[in-house]
């Protein structure tokens, strides 16, 4: 397995420990909002499954019928992330209507409160982890599932907190509404997630520092070529891909455009890592005259 799927298996062993803590602290104190952190967790689990099977998928090589490889896998599993979040926040909210009508007082609160805490500190390890190697590597689906841990730590410390107050106010109320703020940052989470997925689906191009940095490097490695034009690049998954016309004089020997095609290829690909580039080459007589000066 390479890295990325090994922090993906790793992530189902995380996820299931971290449940077993969660739903132990709901067990002993029978809080709702604590409830509501474990029932996250199980999505967590879900999700890491998901991610697991998308990354070994998209590690797959191009094959006949999907030449430009599988990399877009990912992106539907950070997709179904999003809905899953979205389904165990509604769940949530059901429960704390119901625990609105009848409020209870939460058992054995400090016990229950130290397991929770536990949980979330071995979280945003894991999701500080999966965040900056996920985009180290570029993978959409370790980011995804690292922003959701990191959302799960942010509301088990808000739950945490609120649960304090609770034995000092009296407000048994408040366990309810923990769990109703929950459910609606964990929408929020979801809905970011998927628009932030469905983005790559759409082909979304690069952001515009990089493609600064694409046009830079054309410029400046074009050495022999008039210029270039017709820039176009999109992402999916690890992979991006840059595609531009190149304008040479029209005496030009094919293998001196070759040759210049292979300088431009290697110095973007050393630049921007897990690159494919298609470079069409044209005489000068389809010159635009706008575009990327070559330097």
């Amino acid at each position: 397995m390479d890295k990325i799927q090994k922090l993906a298996l790793g992530s189902i062993f995380v996820g299931t420990i971290v449940f077993v803590l969660k739903y132990a602290a709901y067990y002993i104190t029978g809080s709702i909002a604590l409830y509501s952190d474990a029932l996250e967790s199980v999505i967590n689990v879900v999700t890491a499954v998901a991610a697991f099977m998308a990354v070994r998928l998209s590690a797959t090589p191009a094959d006949a019928n999907h030449p430009y490889g599988h990399h877009k896998v990912e992106y539907f599993s950070a997709v179904l992330e999003g809905v899953l979040i979205i389904v165990a926040a509604l769940a949530i909210l059901r429960e704390a209507y119901f625990g609105f009508l009848s409020p209870k007082v939460i058992d054995a609160p400090v016990q229950g409160l130290a397991i929770n805490a536990l949980a979330g500190v071995i979280n945003a390890f894991w999701s500080w982890m999966l965040i900056s190697r996920g985009r180290r590597l570029r993978s959409p689906a370790l980011v995804a599932d690292g922003r959701h841990l990191l959302t799960d730590v942010m509301t088990s410390a808000g739950v945490i907190v609120g649960l304090l107050l609770v034995p000092l106010t009296g407000w048994h109320w408040l366990d309810s509404a923990l769990a109703a703020l929950v459910a609606l940052n964990i929408l929020w989470s979801g809905w970011g997630l998927m628009k932030e997925s469905i983005g790559g689906l759409m082909d979304e191009a690069l952001p515009e520092a990089t493609l600064s940095r694409v046009r830079e490097i054309i410029a400046v490695n074009a050495e022999g070529a008039i210029e270039a034009h017709d820039l176009r690049t999109r992402h999916a998954g690890r992979m991006i891909f840059i595609d531009f016309h190149l304008v040479v004089p029209g005496h030009m020997s094919v293998t001196d455009a070759h040759d210049i095609c292979d300088r431009l290829e290697r110095a973007l690909k050393a630049d921007v890592k897990d690159s494919l580039i298609t470079i069409h080459v044209e005489p000068d007589n389809k010159a635009k005259h706008a575009g990327i000066v070559v330097l």
